[in-house]
């Protein structure tokens, strides 16, 4: 049975003596990942499995002249050594993940023949024996370049006379899409206040601690091409690897392991090497296998982040904000993966205010730099700094504290749904579901009791101390579509087997979805099984990305164990020949209600459904096949908040910063587990203050990283993530039965804007200016020196 759940709830719901979802369970996963009993994808040991290297190119632009593997191949242990020119097959260039239609994309080829636009390109593979044999090779292999000028920056891409990144191009621009509501310019134009100002935010990456992977293993008897892949969107890579190959999709299996060392939206794209890996695998009919290592990582795995912000704001002397105007570039790498970011961007722009007049406009660039794609986030965190930024500025000139600001322009909980008049990256209006962005505002600053925190700066401030208090608020669009399913299946030892096709990153799938399903089947969790991530499991899905699943898997999982549960007991009801009306689910079995003693355990029926008996008919009312598969595709996209607010400390002979405190308020409807929502929250604030203070690479004028190591990029470690209050506040989405949205990414999104408008904050004695992230001790330097007041 499928179907696609559009309404909030079924006909016959159970009644759950001891409801699950709520519940702050442990996550059943950890057990394994606590005592190394976890599996990660290089620990899959098929045997006799090769092992592949890549070279990469060594320049961010030029063209390939030429490449002599000969005596890469006649290495001894070497299977094989290919470049693109060998794989043309495959040359048929990866469609972007989302596009725009005015998008001028540029194929990006698993290896490409003729040219490469960034350092880390792959241009050629080794297969042999080892991994150490094929990087022996790889230092054998000739290969020379034509090295053309480079583009390592948006700046510089749209300067005038810039080299084009790509020869068929006429500029760098990738995309230019401008999205307008009321009307910007008269509004502008007749504000009493008008303040401007550029905001950078620089580039940053998702540093998974288990790196990308890939595995292909071809069987010839049965033609299917199973690939084990660390990805987060299984489905995804099956459906471009049928595109690629020219084949059914059914000729293909992909599986995303359980335990995967974090994903952080790098690993929900589609790359070369999981083109060009189980390729090889089929030619060869022998297992093959590619890790990636930690040097891969930093030059060839998606970014995110850099955007250049120029943002105008106009407010009236009471401190409403009239309109806003936010024009920013947007580094898009050598090639388009998707547009998610700068279209997220574009559109989370006005954050929790009514603004009735708005100007988001984009200008995506091609650079010679590794292309960009989601990370935790996904230009989310940009759009804030620009907004909060200037929220903060326009209090200032008022003369008016930041948190009355505020006050005066959040969406009021009775707008609900409130439309904000742009289009959101999911082609439906931007419209916020839920919430009470005024509550959530004034709990946070009860929980840092900001008048207090006021109160001591002042004090401090007189004894020289530069303290600073920085608050940011923001609106995430999650539960993103088109859909997701959940399958369930009553396994022959009488348990329940519960699939879902998107891949958990670390979340604790294994454990919330036990959760909704313990609930929608009246049942106890220790009889659920969740399997993740297996494109042989569950025919359709999406993947794990944009804090979308507990808000579309989740709903899906609801309906399918309901239907499941009626399944069995109409199967119990012809069993014990009474009406279904008058059974009960005691444990594993289903009874009589007076008299319990009558009931069939779950094995017992999965004996009499699925097994049955060889050639002897079904009795009267059995179902055969006790299993059923559910799809939910939402409305539209439904809107989580939050709230951050922060006291910092500036060493003004360093620039060094000190949190003092951090209070980060949170709405994403609906819990399922407490307990794991608070492990996402302050996970992505850990995210988030490498964002904020820590994380940059470095690139030279030719396109050269300069940051390819932790000893050049720092990554905050337990020291340097300060303790955190949390508050939280509920909003359930009306968008699905479950009242869930995502939590996944609002704990990282408004820390960069907030710990900027405390610095500045406490700077505010100078007349410093902080326009740059991150916020590194040489910039904040920097920023004091060049004040007016330094």
């Amino acid at each position: 049975m499928t179907s696609v759940l559009t309404t909030a709830t079924p006909d016959r719901a159970p009644r759950v003596a001891n409801p699950q979802i709520g519940a702050p369970l442990r996550r059943r996963e950890d057990h394994r990942l606590l005592t190394g009993a976890a599996r990660y994808l290089d620990d899959l040991d098929l045997p006799g499995c090769y092992e592949a290297a890549f070279l990469r190119s060594p320049h961010a632009s030029a063209r390939i002249v030429a490449i002599d593997t000969s005596t890469a191949a006649a290495l001894p242990g070497v299977f094989g050594v290919w470049t693109g020119a060998d794989l043309r097959v495959l040359a048929k260039g990866i469609p972007p993940k989302v596009t725009h239609p005015q998008l001028r994309d540029i194929p990006r080829l698993p290896l490409p023949p003729e040219s490469v636009h960034f350092v880390g390109e792959p241009v050629a593979v080794v297969v042999a024996v080892s991994r150490h044999v094929a990087e022996d090779a790889l230092e054998l292999i000739d290969a020379e370049y034509d090295v053309l000028p480079a583009v390592s920056s948006t700046g510089a891409a749209l300067a005038d006379g810039a080299p084009l990144v790509h020869d068929e191009m006429d500029s760098n621009v990738a995309v230019h899409v401008i999205q307008t509501a009321g009307d910007p310019d008269a509004a502008l134009a007749g504000a009493p206040h008008r303040l401007r100002e550029r905001f950078t935010v620089a580039r940053g990456g998702g540093h998974s601690m288990e790196t990308r992977g890939v595995v292909g293993s071809y069987d010839a008897a049965t033609g299917q091409l199973t690939v084990w892949d660390t990805t987060q969107s299984p489905h995804y890579v099956r459906n471009q690897l049928a595109y690629l190959y020219e084949v059914p999709e059914d000729d293909i299996r992909v599986v995303a392991p359980p335990d995967v060392g974090g994903g952080f939206g790098p690993k929900a794209q589609f790359y070369g090497e999981e083109a060009v890996i189980p390729y090889l695998a089929k030619i060869l009919r022998h297992p093959v296998k590619w890790i990636e290592d930690r040097q891969e990582n930093f030059v060839a795995t998606m970014m995110e982040r850099t955007q250049v912000h120029d943002v105008e704001i106009g407010f009236d002397d009471e401190g409403h904000i009239l309109a806003v105007r936010n024009v920013f570039q947007h580094d898009q790498g050598a090639y388009c993966a998707g547009l998610q970011v700068p279209m997220i961007t574009l559109s989370t722009l006005p954050g929790q205010y009514r603004i009735p007049n708005i100007h988001s406009e984009l200008i995506a660039c091609y650079t010679n730099m590794v292309p960009t794609s989601s990370v935790r986030g996904a230009g989310r965190p940009q759009a804030v700094v620009a907004m909060e930024r200037m929220v903060d500025r326009a209090a200032e000139h008022l003369g008016m504290d930041p948190a009355e600001f505020r006050r005066r322009n959040l969406v009021p909980a009775d707008e609900f749904p409130y439309r904000v008049g742009l289009t959101f990256r999911d082609g439906s209006p931007l419209t916020y579901d839920s919430g009470d962005y005024p509550q959530l505002l004034e709990a946070v600053l009860a929980r840092l009791d900001y008048d207090g925190e006021r109160e001591r700066q002042r004090e401090l401030q007189a004894q020289g101390r530069l303290i600073g208090i920085g608050l940011a608020a923001y609106v995430e669009g999650c539960g993103l579509g088109p859909y997701e399913g959940s399958r369930f299946r009553l396994a022959n030892d009488g348990t329940i087997i519960v699939t879902l096709a998107a891949a958990p990153q670390g979340q604790g799938y294994e454990t919330v979805y036990a959760q909704i399903a313990a609930d929608a089947l009246g049942m106890d969790m220790d009889l659920i099984r969740v399997t993740t991530g297996d494109t042989s499991r569950i025919p359709f899905g999406q993947g794990t990305f944009a804090s979308r699943n507990t808000a579309t898997a989740g709903p899906a999982t609801l309906q399918a164990g309901r239907e499941m549960r009626e399944k069995l007991f109409l199967v119990a009801e012809a069993m014990l020949k009474t009406s279904s009306e008058g059974l009960v689910l005691v444990g594993d079995r289903i009874c009589v209600a007076d008299e319990q003693e009558r009931g069939v355990s779950l094995r017992e029926i999965a004996q009499a459904a699925n097994v049955g008996k060889h050639g002897i008919t079904l009795a009267p009312g059995i179902l055969p096949g006790l299993e059923t598969t559910s799809y939910f595709a939402p409305e539209r996209a439904a809107y989580a908040s939050g709230t951050h607010a922060v006291v910092v400390e500036v060493d003004p002979e360093t620039g060094g910063i000190e949190i003092h405190k951090y209070v980060i308020g949170h709405d994403c409807g609906t819990v399922i587990n407490p307990l794991l929502v608070d492990g996402q929250v302050l996970g992505g604030f850990a995210h988030g203050i490498g964002n904020a203070l820590y994380e940059e690479p470095f690139y030279d004028e030719t396109g050269q990283p300069q940051s390819t190591s932790y000893l050049d990029y720092a990554l905050p470690s337990a020291v340097e993530v300060p303790p955190v209050e949390l508050v939280h506040l509920h909003t359930p989405s009306p968008l699905n039965p479950l009242g869930a949205k995502g939590a996944g990414e609002g704990g990282t999104i408004p820390v960069p804007a907030a710990i900027a408008n405390a610095v500045e904050d406490a700077l505010r004695p100078f007349g410093a200016r902080i326009t740059e992230l991150p916020l590194s001790p040489a910039k904040v330097v920097g920023a004091m020196t060049a004040a007016p007041g330094a």
